[in-house]
């Protein structure tokens, strides 16, 4: 036996339909008198007309204005204060709140860091040095120590009166006559000039030290008595023990 094939599916409008022409045709046969209607049956059929007129209008206008039905609403995402500090399991899927600094004038970013302090490009000062004090004016004494018939020893004894070392000295003895020789030198190395003999350090005798004194000797070929010198000066400063 061939199967059946299977009825189409009857949509809302077919169905419809259906019930509008039934309605008709009972409508139909009620008008024309084809059959006895009763009270009951004249109801059902105005109730049946009634729900198919409603059904209708409802179809029609929900076809025609779709944009009146009432729109589906979701509910809104929760705001990132609500979703409050995630706790310590929190997966890193979930939103988490954004970090906000403070702004508040206490605030220590809020306050501008004080900029760096520069290298100092001055030059730092120079006390200038005190100057070494000057040596004092050296002075010299001259004496005959040794007299003989014709020549006599002289003694030239250099101080130095002042606290500061003094280093180098000239001593110049002027005698009476060119032809008087000068011998026997010691302490001083001695050139001649004329009458004039200069006598200068020999060694550490031109270091005097404060408040000390070197000695220069020689012997004067010649009596004592007109060979003793006419001028004896240090660094240009008169010796003292001549006579006037």
């Amino acid at each position: 036996m061939p199967a059946t094939p299977p009825q189409p599916r009857r949509t809302v409008a077919i169905i419809l339909l259906d019930r509008i022409v039934a309605a008709a045709a009972a409508v139909r046969r009620v008008v024309t008198g084809q059959a006895d209607v009763s009270r009951a049956t004249w109801v059902a059929v105005v109730a049946a007309l009634g729900v198919v007129v409603a059904t209708v209008v409802s179809i029609v206008g929900v076809v025609r204005t779709p944009e009146q039905l009432a729109p589906v609403t979701l509910d809104a995402p929760p705001s990132v204060d609500q979703l409050g500090t995630p706790g310590p399991g929190t997966p890193r899927g979930q939103a988490r709140p954004a970090a906000t600094s403070p702004t508040g004038a206490g605030s220590p970013s809020a306050s501008a860091a004080p900029p760096p302090a520069e290298p100092s490009t001055s030059a730092p000062a120079v006390t200038p040095s005190s100057a070494p004090p000057t040596p004092a004016a050296l002075a010299a004494a001259f004496a005959i120590e040794d007299k003989a018939l014709l020549s006599y020893g002289a003694t030239v004894t250099i101080s130095n009166p002042g606290p500061v070392l003094a280093t180098g000295w000239t001593l110049a003895v002027t005698l009476p006559r060119e032809s008087l020789r000068v011998s026997a030198v010691e302490g001083a190395r001695a050139t001649q000039d004329g009458a004039v003999w200069t006598f200068v350090p020999d060694g550490s005798a031109g270091q005097v030290p404060g408040g000390a004194s070197t000695r220069v000797t020689f012997r004067v070929n010649g009596a004592a008595v007109g060979a003793t010198p006419t001028a004896c000066t240090i660094d240009g400063v008169a010796c003292g023990g001549l006579a006037d």
